[in-house]
């Protein structure tokens, strides 16, 4: 049908939904999600007890016996823990994509006045990237729930919600350049549809790391080593998009990429 091409395979979309997945993957690597991803592991697939672990990993401490405590749990059932992480990423995904499916609704009704409002988005979106470079001090707060759901598969997909909805602050400069785009698509479907993006961006790391938890934590090591030079290249990534929407560059090269797409046809 041409309405799937009109929709999801539009040129603006096959611009968006990249960066998206990239900021996605920026919200992973960031400081308040990557030290936390071995305990939320072990807790959503059950096999570390019945509380979260609330201590941060650090590079000191990597080596130590948290790691080893967590790794032996891990090791149990690492298919029980893929599956518990899958459960958790649908349970934060259901949140952000019905977020962009809202926001997409919004800007379908605001059509008329996109351009001023894309301009005032892209403006938002340069104060949160430099948020999250670190140059905005106290902005990088967040909220967390204390009481959270029991250890397990039962529990994981609502401790995904809570998770969409508690560390939204705190992973919220990626976030909101994702929805400041699906704004600008219009539409409930685009919207969606660019939230999915960067649901697979931030939830794909999280499977992979289930699967391969041995390896993931080494490299995890490593990353958080460099945590800053992650912050500030994903920082810049969010100022970029939002220049190009305060000066019409995105607007133009929006135009171009349908160009590219204009005669293409699905199957379907």
């Amino acid at each position: 049908m041409d309405l799937i091409g009109s929709t999801i395979l539009s040129g603006s979309l096959l611009l968006a939904a990249p960066l998206a997945l990239a900021a996605g993957l920026v919200s992973f690597l960031s400081p308040c999600v990557l030290p936390l991803v071995p305990g939320y592991l072990s807790y959503v697939s059950g096999l570390s007890g019945s509380e979260v672990r609330r201590r941060r990993v650090t590079p000191s401490d990597a080596s130590g016996s948290i790691i080893e405590e967590i790794d032996q749990d891990l090791a149990r059932n690492r298919r029980t823990m893929v599956l518990g992480s899958l459960l958790f990423v649908a349970g934060f995904s259901l949140v952000f994509v019905s977020v962009g499916g809202f926001v997409g609704w919004l800007g379908d009704l605001f059509i008329d006045y996109t351009e001023p409002i894309t301009r005032v988005l892209g403006a938002l979106t340069i104060v949160l990237g430099l948020a999250f470079m670190g140059l905005l001090p106290g902005m990088g707060r967040e909220f967390r729930f204390h009481h959270v759901p029991k250890a397990g598969l039962a529990g994981a997909p609502l401790l995904g919600v809570l998770f969409g909805l508690g560390w939204t602050p705190c992973i919220g400069p990626t976030l909101a350049a994702v929805q400041s785009l699906a704004f600008t698509e219009g539409g409930v479907g685009r919207g969606m549809f660019l939230s999915l993006f960067y649901c697979l961006g931030l939830g794909i790391p999280f499977i992979l790391a289930s699967a391969l938890y041995r390896r993931a934590l080494t490299a995890f090591t490593w990353l958080r080593r460099h945590t800053r030079t992650i912050m500030v290249v994903g920082g810049a990534m969010l100022v970029l998009i939002g220049l190009a929407m305060v000066t019409g560059l995105w607007t133009d090269l929006t135009v171009i990429s349908q160009g590219w797409t204009a005669g293409f046809r699905t199957v379907i």
